[in-house]
């Protein structure tokens, strides 16, 4: 199973680029996780802000690896325990199929993209920053696969 980081968003800084790869490079290969970066929509003043969302959208869902089921980040989502994502995740591995999380630019993702979502998931009430989003994410992951399989790192 691949878990595919679908995000809006390039030339991460180096800390937000580290932090990740050090959750990535632990994940067993049974489970990998790739990130795929997309350039945000070009703002500026006169930006047509619902045209910049849905343009962002529309390559986002071109991202997506064909057979995956997508879960997209959003504060109106599901939100997870520790716990209750390990299982989530045990789910996944069971199905056997990739999954493909979508982060929105920094004004969300678009309606087709919600739409398109098998489920959504918020990973708190609180708002992060994007960069952060990924490091939080790909720690999630690991820390729900190490509960999985048992392994000491996560220490309730």
């Amino acid at each position: 199973m691949h878990v595919y980081i679908i995000s809006i968003g390039t030339k991460m800084p180096a800390w937000v680029n580290e932090g990740m790869n050090e959750y990535i490079k632990r994940m067993p290969r049974e489970c990998q996780v790739k990130l795929i970066e997309l350039a945000a929509a070009q703002r500026a003043k006169t930006t047509d802000l619902k045209r910049a969302i849905q343009d962002e959208g529309e390559r986002l869902l071109k991202a997506i690896p064909r057979n995956c089921d997508v879960i997209a980040l959003d504060v109106k989502g599901r939100e997870y325990s520790t716990q209750s994502l390990s299982t989530e995740m045990k789910k996944w591995l069971s199905e056997g199929r990739d999954i493909a999380l979508l982060i929105g630019g920094a004004d969300g993702l678009s309606s087709d993209c919600l739409d398109s979502a098998k489920s959504k998931w918020s990973l708190s009430k609180l708002t992060y920053p994007h960069p952060l989003v990924r490091v939080i994410l790909a720690e999630q992951l690991y820390r729900a696969w190490s509960l999985l399989n048992n392994h000491p790192y996560h220490r309730a």
